[in-house]
């Protein structure tokens, strides 16, 4: 039986969805996920599922995160196509004997408010408006209009080759784009270049004619735009940080540090660390030991009264294509400078490849967010929430200045920025911590003993 020829039947308004065996919900992934968008099926319906198999790959607000089966059987029903998005806990999947009854799983689903078909994922769009001299190049033709069924795969290769899937022609069932469609495909050829007016004055050498007419403007192309449709964590991130700049009384304290005993200690500590050392590794364990000396800093804001944690959990924030996600390296106060730097570099590596797993990018206690490897110099950062406080990294830069002796000379410095949020912690309190980092980046041999 399949789901599309299943009639709806009338369901008691009492049944409930989790208590049947054959039921599969959308699960929570992640602490602020309130619906997840199906990146893709690696499952259709008919086939036979084993526990532990793959069923889809499912798009949060944080990762995309592969979704295993917990029992056995066929999938007899899809919740919504790859795509579309479900909200959690509505009807996600049924899996069961091929003879199954579906309608009334179906019917109490929706009667219960759940999964409703989703609306269609919106594609890109663009608007450009040609200039009226120049005639429009012929347009390709569309095959997909509206919703675009592909594989993950295909949709990866298109987007690295520049390949607009709604001109392509899916070979596989129903329609559906696989990798040997996109990579077969040849773009339209592109309009003829414009030719140049009949009246159009003749080239001539400098030595014919010494000044030479202006020719008059000729855009390559006309004015437009692009639209693209937020991604499930780009609102999240929109909307989690405007609550926290508007609702979090926001102060900075900002400080410069000299940081030539830091190369120089750098330096020798990779002579014999299994790992390379960075910069940001030695941020991340001087904040982690100035929170263990000023715990006030190490809070969050809870209305009624303020949490001050005992541990030390910093976030380190990743620009990935998506937006921003911020991976935890826990009891960073606790851990060795190499063993910060080898965590951080495989927090990075999956945050990029969006495989991070809930209990890497959750329980940050401490965030830090560093642009100096952009060439920053210096910029604010919104607080992470829950945190008190987040600490902007500039880059190290050379700064000529006076010696006690009256000579002058060049040192290294390096701009920090420490946003706070004065309902928990107050400027006296965020100054002390900011001592205590300078000293133990400007003298990091007292990490270390």
């Amino acid at each position: 039986m399949k789901a599309e020829t299943a009639s709806p039947a009338e369901a008691a308004p009492s049944m409930d969805l989790a208590a049947i065996d054959e039921v599969v919900l959308m699960p929570r992934l992640s602490d602020t996920m309130t619906e997840g968008v199906i990146a893709g099926w690696l499952k259709n319906i008919g086939d036979k599922v084993s526990k532990g198999d793959i069923l889809a790959e499912i798009e949060t607000d944080k990762a995309t995160m592969e979704l295993e089966s917990y029992k056995n059987g066929i999938l007899l029903y899809q919740g919504a196509s790859a795509g579309e998005k479900i909200q959690v806990n509505d009807l996600l999947a049924i899996i069961a004997a091929a003879d199954f009854a579906i309608a009334d799983i179906v019917a109490a689903a929706k009667a219960g408010g759940g999964a409703a078909p989703a609306a269609e994922k919106p594609t890109e769009k663009t608007v450009t408006a040609a200039p009226a001299s120049r005639p429009a190049a012929p347009a390709a033709e569309i095959v997909n209009d509206g919703r675009i069924l592909a594989s993950p795969l295909a949709k990866k290769l298109a987007q690295e080759k520049g390949i607009d899937l709604r001109y392509v022609k899916g070979t596989a069932d129903n329609g559906r784009i696989v990798k040997s469609d996109v990579e077969g495909f040849t773009p339209a050829a592109a309009a003829p270049a414009a030719a140049r007016p009949a009246d159009a004055p003749a080239a001539v050498k400098p030595a014919d004619k010494p000044s030479a007419p202006v020719a008059p403007f000729n855009p390559g192309a006309g004015e437009g735009y692009t639209d693209h449709t937020n991604s499930q964590m780009r609102n999240v991130i929109a909307r989690r940080l405007s609550e926290s700049k508007f609702t979090s009384p926001h102060f900075y304290l900002k400080m410069d540090i000299a940081m030539d005993n830091a190369m120089a200690a750098r330096v020798q500590m990779n002579e014999v660390s299994p790992v390379k050392i960075s910069f940001n590794d030695m941020v991340i364990k001087a904040s982690a030991m100035a929170l263990r000396k000023h715990p006030a800093v190490n809070s969050s804001w809870m209305g009624d009264f303020i949490r001050t944690y005992e541990h030390v959990h910093i976030g380190m924030a990743v620009a990935i294509p998506d937006g921003l996600i911020v991976p935890v390296v826990r009891f960073a106060d606790q851990k060795s400078l190499s063993q910060i730097s080898a965590e951080a570099k495989d927090l990075g590596g999956k945050a990029k490849n969006k495989k991070l797993q809930p209990n890497e990018f959750t329980g940050n206690t401490f965030t830090i967010s560093n642009l100096g490897m952009m060439d920053i110099e210096e910029f604010t950062a919104i607080i992470n929430p829950p945190d008190s406080c987040i600490l902007a990294v500039g880059k190290i830069r050379e700064e000529v200045y006076r010696r006690p002796d009256g000579a002058f000379d060049v040192r290294n410095m390096m701009k920090l920025t420490l946003s706070c949020d004065h309902r928990s912690v107050d400027g006296a309190v965020g100054a002390a911590f900011m001592q205590t980092l300078k000293s133990f980046l400007e003298n990091p041999v007292t990490m270390l003993v």
